[in-house]
């Protein structure tokens, strides 16, 4: 029983250690030799004559090396994990880190790539629309050959590969990814006498549910939801059936869904927003602390939760479903987030390269990073069925698991930061009633064109 627990332990801090911060065949059973070249490599690398592989390795005997950037390393398994995995079975193949904090990785990559280093081979990509300015200059290669020649399935990454897309070609493959879900407190809906959330259940449907399950008054209230400070707790919603994204010229759809969220805020059926930010209130202590029924966040949010249940932090039953839908959307439909896996072009083991983005992102490596708690873009039933055996996750929570779609938060664009900037302030002058929502979406309009054209 002590080893289970350790192990268990050991699991659910690793998960929650990544949520804080793909499909591809393998020619090469376990234990075989490196990968040998193909024409598509050589070209995309412009056959240069003057190839890093022999200085490698490749050619001598000893183990052929990769470099791969990452970032914050020894605080998450993201990265170890399926590197090992792989070295595991390519023992003639040494991968070396290029490792950063995160807050300065994105600034590390950029000035080695603008140096044209041959290093890193692979590359992570932190911040998803880093992947446009990357490929605009050159600096990473098209991957369409290499998904050719092996056959790669992208419909295993349930549409996020497709959104990874520019001018309709595959410049980065989806390593890991994350999406919305809806959590609970099983105690509370069973002492009131409430259902469970339905995994098929539309915004207006929940709307109501949480006015059910509002109660109390002063210190003593349980708010029937919680939507923390973040505008994606509003835009994500808007965005979820697909039709409209955060780079659209008009924002007018976003108006039901800042009507709905100060609606619930005015009835009291969830804190108001400026006393959240003021009060810079955690969305984790609200939950744990059993001040709301439900709370629509993150998966990461799971290894928080079984990690914390686990400590003693809280001792109530919790429970996770899809999160609710848009009326004319399909059950199962969500919005996350996703971390790209780019080969630089200047690579001078293109081939390898792409062998690693290949097992990291497919069936092999999603596997690993399942087994540590991790949620991978691939998509089968086996690794469900591995995430839905973590250690404290809720044997009725696989709901929560099964995706219908999945929708890019924030869409791959030059400018989205820039965007996302005007999208925020505005949503902070709306949430705490200094300007209405028709006047909000106006002014997001024309300043987030003024932002586009800067």
């Amino acid at each position: 029983m002590r080893l289970k627990k350790t192990v268990a332990l050991a699991l659910v801090t690793a998960m929650a250690a990544t949520m804080a911060a793909g499909c591809g065949s393998s020619s090469s059973d376990k234990g075989s030799a490196a990968p040998e070249s193909t024409a598509a490599g050589s070209e995309a690398a412009g056959g240069a004559a003057d190839s890093k592989e022999t200085e490698k390795g490749a050619a001598s005997g000893e183990k052929q090396k990769l470099t791969v950037s990452v970032w914050d390393n020894d605080a998450t398994p993201q990265f170890t994990s399926v590197t090992k995995a792989f070295m595991e079975k390519y023992p003639d193949v040494e991968v070396e880190y290029i490792d950063a904090p995160s807050d300065e990785y994105a600034n590390k990559v950029t000035v080695m790539l603008a140096g044209g280093d041959a290093d890193p081979d692979v590359i992570f990509i932190k911040d998803t629309e880093n992947q446009v300015s990357m490929k605009d200059k050159g600096q990473i290669l098209n991957l369409d050959e290499y998904i050719a020649k092996d056959g790669i399935d992208l419909t295993m990454y349930n549409g996020v590969a497709d959104q990874l897309k520019m001018d309709g070609s595959s410049y980065t493959l989806p390593f890991r990814k994350d999406w919305y879900m809806l959590y609970f407190n099983k105690d509370l809906f069973d002492k009131a006498g409430v259902p469970y959330p339905s995994a098929d259940m539309t915004w207006d449907e929940y709307e109501e549910l949480a006015k059910k399950m509002t109660s109390g008054e002063g210190s003593a209230k349980v708010y029937g939801t919680h939507n923390h400070t973040w505008q994606a707790l509003v835009s994500n919603w808007a965005v979820q059936d697909g039709k409209n994204t955060l780079m659209s010229e008009d924002y007018s759809f976003l108006k039901p869904y800042y009507e709905q969220a100060l609606r619930m805020q005015d009835e009291g059926v969830v804190q108001s927003y400026a006393n959240l930010k003021t009060g810079s209130i955690h969305y984790i202590s609200v939950f744990e602390q059993q001040q709301c029924a439900m709370i629509p966040m993150g998966s990461w949010f799971i290894g928080t939760l079984t990690q914390d249940k686990d400590a003693g932090k809280f001792d109530f039953n919790w429970g996770v479903t899809a999160i609710p839908h848009p009326a004319d959307t399909k059950a199962g439909a969500t919005v996350g987030s996703t971390t790209p896996v780019a080969i630089n072009a200047k690579s001078d083991v293109p081939d390898l390269a792409w062998e690693y983005v290949k097992f990291v992102t497919g069936e092999e490596g999603a596997q690993v990073l399942a087994d540590n708690g991790i949620f991978p873009a691939a998509e089968s039933q086996a690794i469900s069925d591995k995430l839905a055996a973590i250690p404290g996750f809720p044997e009725d929570g696989q709901d929560a698991l099964k995706t219908t779609s999945w929708v890019l938060d924030r869409p791959l664009d030059a400018k989205m930061a820039a965007v996302r900037k005007v999208l925020e302030e505005e949503h902070d002058l709306i949430m705490i009633g200094e300007e209405d929502v028709d006047t909000g979406i106006a002014n997001m309009n024309q300043r987030a064109q003024e932002a586009r054209e800067d």
